[in-house]
This record gives structure tokens, C-alpha cells and sequence, in this order.
């Protein structure tokens, strides 16, 4: 496995007992991946990672946690949470996927991506949070066991109305787009203060039909008008369940209710303090419940469904949701310029997502089914042979057009990336207009 770690300044966050152990649980991980590339020792290394993860990583926490106590750090409580939810529920999790697996080469990957990932964005985040240097996407989060109460209660309404054995896949959802999603808003206030809570349902397409439509008897593979409208009330009864566990939300009633693209809701998603953000597979499809803390009173650029105009707006956003979908293009790339440069380039005209690691690319695949990905070739800790491996690998993905994108055109790159069979390769540095042109041509002509 040609995964590494490589340590860079901006890791550092200007505490020498925690720069100190991020170095240290940096060289721990690359000796993994040195282990992992022998057979005969992988199983033993993933087995040596854990019992690490479990003992000397969680003593790094409780270091952390004492330093932020010692400083009144005023997140300590969020940041505890977000230790004992790695320590509790995700090395747990790795551990049954590598036992039940018998350490397949695709569990020791995903094993090592986890624990490489999740060390990198809590290095960059929450710890860096502690000094100042970054602000924390959470914020808001609620503590603990709020959040486990706003678990409990969803899981058992999933199991209530639709007789669905779910399970959460994350407490930390980022707004990533699954399937195709409906994004329903419900806005809460009250007459007394220019303040509002956000609460975000986002359901797959299937999930809808498969439940609400058949609780309906509605027969049909596609939304329509009737069935989008008994999933509106029933997401809304369903949010003023989940609400009652909400302990700031007293007093606060239902101001207004938006039907939005997913353009929409990234934008009002991304830029706002998330309380809980959780995701959901209900064996039928994904489920996302989101909420936002108060924050002052804003107009939104999409227009309130009300009892006088519901027809319309449902239809319309029906229409919309139907008329000419692009194609889907995931691009993955470690360079934040890169990524935005072939958005820019290629949105008008097709359906952009946008990934930045190879572990955060293959969960966008899995949730989201693109009909091409543009993948760099030369990326950290789970480079582009990595992913198009794990892809190939799975049956239901194995179809995916891959692209490699890559800074280098001399004779022996090219000769590497044509041995691991992708479906074309773009050299980075050719002008922006040849680079659309390519993926105009690849999918008017699949040759690239």
C-alpha cells in the first residue's frame, strides 16, 4: 500500500504537547501502511492499529482535554464528544468490518483511510479551533446526549411510520449530495424575536416512493404532485417530533417551509451553525436530519410554499427537478484550486461534485453514482490507483467511467497510468477550453 502521511507546518497549532503527539500518531499510521504492504503482516499491523487507537490515542485525548480545561477553552464539551464518538462508535465499527471481513485488502484500506482522515481534519479543525487559527464547522453542536436523545427518536419514528431498521452512518454530515435528494426546509420563529431555527430533511427519491408511496397505494417509480405533498405533512410531523428534544426550540412555531434544489441547500447548508447533522441508511434509501441554531432573521432567494400557492410551488419544482438533468462529474482532487477551477469550468453544463481526498471520494460514489470521475493520480494517504481499485472492485461501481487527472505527461506516468486500465487520462496544465472539450467529447463519443 503506497498510502503516507506527510507532515506539513499547517498541522501545527502552537501547543507543543499536542504538535508532539499528532507527529508521533502521524509516523504511527505511516508504519501501518509500510506493514499492511506485506501480506503475511497485515492483519497483524490492523490489529496492532487498534489496540494503539484504543490505548495511546485515547491517553492523547484525555492530554488534549486537560489542556483545553486548563485554558477554560470554551468548546471542551463539543470536542470531548467528537474524541468519545471516535473512540466509541467508529474504532468499534473498523474493528467488526475487519473481523467480519477476515482483513480483506479493501477493509485494511478503509481501515487506515478512516483513521489517516480523521486524524488529518481534526488536526486542521477542532484542534486548531483551540487556538483561534480556524473556526469550527461545530459550533453549535449540541452535547451529547442531546444528540443521542435526537438519534433514539429518529430511529425509532423511521421505525414507527415505515416499519424501517435504520442505523446512522454519520453524526457529522456535511451536506454531501446522495442519490437524488429532495431538500425540504421548515423555518421556526417566533413573534416576540427576529431570531430563527432551520431544520434540513433530505430524503433520496426512493426513500419517498418506497414509503410514503406506498403507504399511499400510489404506484409509480417517480414522484409526483399527490405524493409529494403527503410527504411534505408528514415530514413535518415528523420534525415537530424530533423537535420536542430540541430544548431551545420552545415556544417557536413553524414561520415558513421551502422545497430546494441541492445548489440551494449547500449554499444556506454551508454557511450556517449546525446543532445536529445526522445521516441515515433506512435500507430504502438515505435520510438526512439537520437542524441549525437561532441566528438573526434572513430572507431566503426561494419562494415560501404556502396553503395559497402549494400546488404551484410543488408542481414546479417537480418540472424543474425533471427538466434536461445533467450529468453527474465528481472531481476529486488535494488541491482546492484544482477542484473549483474544473467546477467553474464544467458546471454550467454538468452536474459538479466535489471531493478532496480519496476516502471522501469513494463515499461520494457510494452515495451518489456519478456518471464520470476526474481523479488525481498523485494524492496523500489514498492516491488515485488506490480509489480506482476500491471502485473496480465493487460490482455496483465497477461500471464508473474514471479518469485520471495528473500533473505530469512524461513517457513513464503515462506508461503507470495506462497499466491500471482507466478510462482516459487528462494532463492538468492543458488550457482550460481543452480540458471541456475533452469531457464534451468523452460523452458525445466516449473516447477520450
Amino acid at each position: 500500500m503506497e498510502g503516507q502521511l506527510v507532515w506539513k507546518d499547517e498541522y501545527n497549532i502552537g501547543v507543543d504537547i499536542i504538535d508532539r503527539e499528532h507527529r508521533r500518531l502521524f509516523k504511527i499510521i505511516n508504519k501501518l501502511f509500510r506493514f499492511t504492504d506485506d501480506k503475511n503482516k497485515s492483519r497483524w499491523a490492523c490489529q496492532e492499529g487498534i489496540k494503539f487507537f484504543k490505548d495511546h490515542a485515547v491517553k492523547h485525548f484525555t492530554e488534549e482535554e486537560e489542556y483545553m480545561a486548563s485554558i477554560n477553552y470554551e468548546r471542551l464539551g463539543v470536542h470531548m464528544h467528537i474524541h468519545s464518538e471516535f473512540r466509541e462508535r467508529t474504532l468499534p465499527a473498523l474493528e467488526e468490518e475487519l473481523e467480519q471481513t477476515d482483513y480483506c485488502p479493501n477493509a485494511v484500506e478503509h481501515f487506515l483511510g478512516v483513521c489517516a482522515g480523521w486524524l488529518v481534519g481534526h488536526t486542521l479543525m477542532e484542534d486548531r479551533a483551540i487556538t483561534g487559527k480556524v473556526k469550527s464547522r461545530w459550533i453549535g453542536l449540541l452535547p451529547g446526549k442531546d444528540q443521542e436523545a435526537v438519534r433514539k427518536v429518529i430511529l425509532q419514528l423511521m421505525y414507527d411510520l415505515f416499519h424501517l431498521e435504520s442505523y446512522v452512518i454519520s453524526d457529522a454530515y456535511g451536506g454531501e449530495k446522495f442519490g437524488r435528494g429532495v431538500y425540504h426546509r421548515l423555518i421556526y420563529g417566533t413573534d416576540q424575536e427576529e431570531e430563527q431555527y432551520e431544520i434540513f430533511l433530505v430524503f433520496e427519491e426512493k426513500l419517498l416512493i418506497n414509503t410514503v408511496g406506498k403507504i399511499m397505494g400510489i404506484k409509480t417509480n417517480k414522484l409526483n404532485t399527490l405524493l409529494m405533498n403527503s410527504a411534505r405533512y408528514m415530514a413535518r410531523q415528523f420534525a415537530e417530533q424530533v423537535r420536542e428534544h430540541l430544548p431551545d426550540m420552545d415556544g417557536y412555531e413553524l414561520k415558513e417551509e421551502n422545497l430546494l434544489t441541492y445548489e440551494q441547500f449547500q449554499d444556506v447548508f454551508e454557511n450556517e451553525k449546525l446543532q445536529v447533522s445526522l445521516l441515515f441508511d433506512t435500507g430504502e434509501g438515505y435520510f438526512s436530519y439537520c437542524t441549525v441554531s437561532k441566528h438573526p432573521l434572513k430572507k431566503g432567494n426561494v419562494e415560501p410554499i404556502s396553503s395559497h400557492n402549494a400546488i404551484a410551488e410543488v408542481e414546479k419544482y417537480l418540472i424543474e427537478r425533471e427538466s434536461r438533468p445533467k450529468r453527474k462529474v465528481l472531481v476529486v482532487d488535494d488541491s482546492a484550486t484544482m477542484r473549483m477551477g474544473i467546477k467553474n469550468l464544467l458546471e454550467q453544463d454538468y452536474d459538479v461534485a466535489l471531493a478532496q481526498s480519496g476516502t471522501a471520494a469513494f463515499r461520494c460514489i457510494i452515495l451518489d453514482k456519478p456518471d464520470l470521475v476526474l481523479l488525481d493520480y498523485e494524492m496523500p494517504v489514498c492516491d488515485g490507483r488506490q480509489v480506482l481499485e476500491m471502485v473496480r472492485s465493487e460490482e455496483t461501481l465497477a461500471d464508473i467511467p474514471i479518469i485520471f487527472l495528473t500533473g505530469r505527461a512524461d513517457p513513464e506516468t503515462v506508461k503507470k497510468l495506462v497499466t491500471l486500465k482507466p478510462d482516459g487520462y487528462l494532463v492538468k496544465n492543458l488550457k482550460p477550453a481543452q480540458i471541456k472539450q475533452k469531457i464534451d467529447d468523452y460523452f458525445e463519443k466516449k473516447i477520450l
